[in-house]
């Protein structure tokens, strides 16, 4: 019998509020010759959406996992030319558009966090739901793997990643369990550290919000990948590639992603002017104006569907206004 899992990574991956993703964008894709980045490429579900919704449209995809690059890379085949895909971290932006002559673009899409594919791949790390290496890096060809963060960081350069990338309120007692495990033979495995961060919470506390190990997977995610640091350098970045009438659409999945998007985004709709002025100059006059209200969250349909789709946090934004220097 052929299951979900035996079918090819791209047919079993449902994009994040696809349709929602391509009516934000629509307005700025509509010109000829309009470009359009996929700043977390993934398995190529919303590239995809988007290149068939918009035959004119030019696509570039980034993503620093060569992996998805190649299976992207078959899925996007029959477009040709009109897709162009880059080994790159979303941070290198514009370098990349720079390098590709297209240094302003009409539409950019994030959608941030942990792809499909990786967690659906057993031997990445990701998930704490099966036994793994404890690798979690995007790209695996560069980086310390959440093995060595955790076998070599000292304790309190681990209660921070936790406390601070986890929200994890019992950070000091699932290093202190770590440390003593690492003492006696390094951790590799994903199932010894949920065993041991089960072990090491109180009662209470494991019986409610999902598995205990969820908040510590995350924050050695994130420290692997340098996830906060790159999309802090990312996002005016790519706020700044936006050509005027340009659209962005970004899709977070946890609080911490979300409030980053949420103030550059607001910071650009924002007035800049001392308070007081009679009439505000162009240079404070706000580049941005949101088109969303606040997070717009997946209906309860496509939860449904899709259970990864339930943190899922979309915010978007249009360029009304060039910088003034």
């Amino acid at each position: 019998m052929t299951t979900s899992n035996d079918r090819p990574p791209h047919t079993r991956h449902r994009p994040v509020m696809l349709q929602r993703c391509l009516d934000l964008l629509a307005p700025a894709l509509d010109a000829p010759g309009a470009t359009v980045v996929d700043c977390t490429l993934g398995l190529g579900g919303h590239s995809e959406a988007l290149l068939g919704a918009f035959p004119q449209v030019r696509l570039i995809g980034l993503d620093r996992d060569t992996r998805a690059l190649e299976l992207a890379g078959a899925r996007l085949a029959p477009y040709g030319d009109r897709a162009t895909l880059v080994h790159a971290v979303y941070d290198e932006l514009p370098a990349v558009l720079a390098r590709l002559g297209t240094p302003r673009v009409a539409g950019i899409l994030f959608d941030l966090g942990v792809s499909s594919m990786q967690l659906d791949e057993a031997d990445r790390g990701f998930a704490y739901s099966q036994d793994a290496p404890l690798d979690m890096r995007m790209d695996q060809t560069t980086g310390l793997s959440a093995a060595e963060v955790l076998n070599t960081y000292p304790p309190g350069e681990l209660v921070r990643i936790l406390r601070a990338y986890g929200e994890e309120k019992f950070a000091r007692k699932i290093v202190e369990a770590v440390v003593a495990e690492r003492a006696k033979q390094p951790l590799t495995s994903s199932a010894r550290l949920v065993t041991l961060i089960r072990d090491a919470l109180p009662q209470a506390a494991k019986r409610t919000g999902g598995n205990p190990a969820k908040r510590t997977f995350q924050a050695l995610r994130i420290e692997v990948n340098g996830e906060l640091s790159v999309l802090e350098r990312a996002m005016p970045a790519a706020v700044d590639a936006l050509a005027v009438g340009g659209r962005i659409a970004v899709l977070s999945y946890h609080s911490l992603e979300d409030r980053l998007v949420k103030r550059v985004l607001a910071d650009g709709a924002r007035s800049t002017a001392p308070a007081g002025l009679p009439v505000v100059p162009e240079e404070y006059q706000p580049r941005l104006k949101l088109l969303t209200r606040g997070a717009e969250l997946p209906t309860d349909e496509e939860i449904a569907e899709n259970k990864r789709a339930a943190p899922a946090r979309l915010r978007g934004a249009e360029r009304v206004r060039e910088r003034v220097r």
